[in-house]
C-alpha cells in the first residue's frame, strides 16, 4: 500500500508492508501523481516497508528514471536492516540518496 502526500519540499510516497511482485504491479498504477510531479523531489518513505522485491527494485527506478528525465530528484528514507541489505547487494547505495531521519 501506499499513501502519497504533498509536502513543501515535492511529494512523500509512505509504502507500508510488502512490495513484492502483485503489491509493485498494483504501486506501479498508484504512483502517477508521483510520475506526473517528478520534476519536483519525490521522497519514498520506507519506514513501514517490511520487503521489498525485485519488482519493487523496478518501481523504484523507473520513478528515478523519471525524475532524473524531468529534473527532480529521489530521496529514499527510513529502510530497515533487511532491505538496507537488499539495497546492497543490488547497487542502490550507489543509484539513490537513502537517508535515515
Amino acid at each position: 500500500m501506499i499513501n502519497i502526500t504533498e509536502e513543501k519540499e515535492g511529494l512523500r510516497a509512505v509504502f507500508e508492508g510488502r512490495l513484492d511482485t502483485p503489491a509493485a504491479v498494483k504501486a506501479q498504477q498508484e504512483v502517477g501523481s508521483l510520475l506526473e510531479n517528478a520534476d519536483k523531489t519525490i521522497i519514498l518513505d520506507c519506514t513501514n516497508l517490511e520487503y521489498i522485491s525485485s519488482s519493487g527494485l523496478r518501481l523504484f527506478l523507473s520513478i528515478r528514471k523519471e525524475a532524473g528525465a524531468k529534473g527532480g530528484k529521489v530521496i529514499i528514507e527510513n529502510i530497515n536492516e533487511e532491505i538496507r541489505k537488499v539495497f546492497m547487494m543490488t547497487g542502490f547505495f550507489n543509484l539513490f540518496d537513502i537517508r535515515n531521519a
